[in-house]
């Protein structure tokens, strides 16, 4: 049992509890071999007296502890103390997506699918080396007091889900996928579902199906249409919709087939709101076509996983079913089947193919095994880690020759007793074997000389393991001071003064102030001789992001590429600047510059250019002896003031001058005066010569113009 104040491996202390689920509780510890805080993991006990559900645990566990990546809370150690089955990960400051949700009532879109985005890409990173989720809920993911989206419970699930427990321990009927209801195989595709649910919950602050028992909520995933997001919040936009209904189809076929599809659709939905989702419509393609390098790909990708399912139905005592404890296991009735023009979905059909394909995977399987015993049948008895790793148990022989994986690679230990801490190490690297050297004082043994090793001279040795050497301090070695904690100043007068050389390695950390020391090896009180070579590591302080250049980009593109390099966008302020409009043309932070996770970004974004306007402030003079000659004063002009943009400022007709022309708000620099005035051409008098009277004869009319450019003033 786990008290507070007990220490665990002998470097975990137990501070406080922090949290409690189906299966384990959670406890705040500080790793006083790294002088850290870190979160324990603790198995239930009814859970650790289960040895089948403790060896897939720790199996999956330590699959879980190779992953490395900014949304998923990292592994650090699995281990295992009187019984006490426990996973040491990363302590994230901050609550579950449950909280949050619960504590905002709902989230906005936009809000979601940058959450979405980041989840997504910590399953990706999980997927990418064939590790399946199984429990995706806002219950395991966990943001950060700076933003940071971080996926936990890697392992947990797969181990869970290979045994059969009740519903309520495991928590997520809520969440399920249709075939995990079932008790079918489960893949990436059934991650996709529950992520498509818990996107759902983020955007309406419900679940989409509810009911009174894990039973029937479980059919619910089975058998009922997925209802839309938009009858609970209208505003949501299509393609987001359109994300969710694909994420949750019933088939597996119809949703995104992996993360880097539903990860693109995200990213596009924050830049175009509007529908573009695709839904796959697999039983509508009738005719004949060509197979696409795409499709090729996944199904390449499907054939890799078909020997995992086999040797997941070999493992498995009986199909998982989620049941209630009042309630006898739900076994379905023959129902009308309805029709359905887009999706002719049969459960009963599916389950035959199920049973079908898993007999066969049970021939491929006794093949293997025949063939793998013909390969090596001189050696079946012995379990030598050089040998064939087939064990008399058929039911995890079944297993093991079922999966295809490379044998790991043995060497024979070398007889490194006597011989000094350097010449042993370095023979060790040769075979490609780590070392770790502790001292102690030592009558016998000359300074320097190898005492022991933790493995014994002869034995197989897996490639790649660390062997733990014990070397003489001689008959009177210095103790070790400690100087974790201090800074590496305080640290390096402390070891100099003792007489040891110091290197100094640094990392980041998100515990340990910068310029403080995280670990020193050897460890303090260690009894070591004068002149060792401390090694000590230095904290750089909170681990940094790099910031992107958003400069030039849009701002929806600016707004992915500041999520994906894990910063948030701050204030967003809109100027006129000479970029087009919609385009970033300020950040807050220089691009290349680092900055902790979280950090807010400021950008201004383009107005586009401003708009200059022009006032115009005229005083129109009639026109002049070198524009109209033939004008005669007094003669009626049309004047037509006209803009270069063609806008009609001024028409009109006069005989008097000056006329005022008074305009602002022009777009036009500039202008053109048009004069229009008549003359008359011919005419005059002459003489009747018979009666002599004077005879006036009409001339003709001829219209005339000139122009003028008039200039603008900008206002």
């Amino acid at each position: 049992m786990v008290k507070i104040g007990m220490m665990i491996g002998d470097r975990y202390e137990i501070l406080e509890k922090i949290g409690t689920g189906g299966m384990s509780d959670v406890y705040k510890a500080k790793c006083h071999k790294l002088n850290r805080f870190v979160a324990i993991k603790v198995l239930k006990q009814e859970f650790s007296e289960n040895a089948n559900f403790v060896s897939k645990f720790r199996t999956e566990a330590q699959a879980a502890a190779g992953l490395m990546h900014p949304n998923i809370v990292n592994v650090y150690d699995v281990g295992e103390e009187n019984g006490i089955y426990y996973i040491v990960m990363e302590l994230v400051d901050g609550i579950t997506l449950k909280k949050y949700i619960e504590k905002k009532a709902r989230l906005s879109f936009k809000e979601a699918v940058s959450i979405a985005i980041q989840v997504s890409m910590g399953i990706e990173a999980a997927h990418n080396n064939h590790i399946i989720h199984r429990d995706i809920k806002p219950q395991n993911i966990i943001i950060s007091k700076d933003g940071k989206v971080k996926v936990t419970d890697f392992g947990i699930a797969k181990a869970a889900t290979s045994n059969t427990i009740t519903s309520n321990v495991m928590g997520s009927v809520h969440y399920t996928s249709p075939e995990q209801a079932r008790g079918g195989y489960s893949d990436e595709k059934s991650d996709i579902y529950s992520l498509g649910i818990t996107i759902f919950e983020m955007l309406t602050g419900r679940v989409p199906f509810n009911g009174e028992t894990t039973v029937a909520i479980a059919i619910k995933h089975i058998q009922e249409e997925m209802p839309s997001p938009k009858e609970f919040v209208p505003e949501i936009p299509a393609s987001v919709e359109g994300i969710v209904l694909k994420c949750c189809q019933k088939s597996p076929d119809r949703r995104y087939q992996n993360m880097q599809e539903l990860i693109a659709d995200l990213k596009q939905s924050l830049m175009n709101p509007e529908e573009f989702v695709v839904q796959n419509e697999p039983d509508m393609v009738g005719g004949t076509r060509p197979i696409t390098d795409r499709e090729r790909a996944q199904i390449k990708r499907r054939a890799a996983y078909q020997e995992y399912q086999h040797r997941e139905y070999e493992e498995r005592e009986e199909p998982m079913r989620l049941r209630s404890e009042a309630e006898p296991v739900y076994e379905e009735e023959e129902e009308p089947e309805e029709e359905d023009d887009d999706y002719d979905y049969n459960p009963k059909m599916e389950r035959v193919t199920t049973v079908l394909a898993l007999l066969a995977g049970v021939v491929i399987c006794v093949i293997v095994v025949i063939l793998a015993v013909k390969v090596f049948g001189g050696r079946e008895g012995s379990d030598g880690p050089g040998n064939s790793p087939i064990i008399a148990d058929e039911s995890e022989s079944s297993t093991e020759t079922s999966s295809v994986e490379e044998e790991p690679v043995y060497v024979k230990m070398p007889p490194v007793k006597g011989k000094s801490v350097e010449e042993a190490r370095n023979e060790l690297k040769n075979l490609g074997l780590d070392s770790e050297v502790e001292y102690e004082e030592s009558d016998d043994v000359e300074l320097g000389k190898v005492i022991s090793a933790d493995v014994e001279e002869g034995a197989d040795v897996q490639v790649g393991s660390k062997v733990k050497l014990l070397a003489s301090a001689g008959s009177q070695g210095i103790e070790v001071p400690l100087v974790e904690g201090d800074t590496f100043e305080e640290a390096q007068g402390k070891l100099v003064a003792q007489g040891f050389a110091v290197t100094r390695e640094e990392r980041t950390s998100n515990d340990v102030a910068e310029g403080y020391v995280i670990s020193q090896v050897p460890s303090a009180q260690t009894k070591v001789p004068k002149g060792t070579n401390i090694t000590v590591t230095v904290s750089q302080g909170k681990e940094k992001v790099r910031v992107p250049n958003v400069v030039g980009l849009l701002e929806e593109d600016g707004t992915v590429e500041v999520i994906e390099a894990g910063l948030q966008i701050g204030t967003v302020e809109r100027e006129f600047n000479d970029l087009e409009e919609g385009k970033i043309f300020y950040q807050s932070y220089s691009k290349g510059s680092y900055v902790e996770p979280g950090t807010m970004l400021d950008i201004k974004v383009s107005l586009g250019p401003k708009a200059v306007t022009y006032k115009c402030n005229a005083s129109i003079l009639g026109p002049t002896v070198e524009e109209a000659p033939d004008y005669v004063a007094g003669t009626e002009v049309l004047i037509v003031l006209t803009t270069d943009d063609e806008k009609i400022l001024l028409e009109t007709r006069t005989a008097s001058f000056p006329v005022s022309a008074n305009y602002d708000g022009l777009t036009a620099s500039g202008g053109t005066i048009t004069m229009t005035y008549t003359v008359t051409i011919g005419g005059g008098t002459s003489t009747d010569p018979e009666t002599g009277e004077t005879i006036q004869i009409p001339g003709t009319s001829e219209e005339r113009s000139f122009t003028r450019r008039i200039e603008f003033v900008e206002e």
